[in-house]
């Protein structure tokens, strides 16, 4: 099962979009700074803000690419406080 998942950073003040097979695997390589031209290593102190679990990978790739098109903050946190719309996320994008 694959996972979507936003990571916040409080010292840059962004987020990352990323999606995965494995999130702990997947965090480990953020913070060892595994891809050395990855956006995440611009800063220390990643957290995950949101994770969308129990997603097919293929399902898992198109929420991603979805809330990358989105380009909005804004978006990100409703994401956060309105479960509905990961609700609506998952069901659109499911095979």
């Amino acid at each position: 099962m694959a996972v979507v998942y936003i990571l916040y950073s409080k010292q840059i003040d962004k987020y990352y979009i990323g999606s995965c097979l494995s999130l702990e695997q997947r965090l480990l390589e953020h913070k060892l700074k595994a891809f050395e031209d990855c956006f995440t290593t611009k800063a220390n102190d990643w957290v995950v803000y949101l994770s969308i679990d129990k997603l097919e990978y293929a399902q898992a790739r198109k929420i991603e690419g979805h809330i990358k098109q989105m380009k909005s903050r804004k978006y990100i946190e409703n994401l956060n406080n309105y479960q509905e719309l990961i609700d609506k996320l998952v069901s659109r994008f499911s095979s």
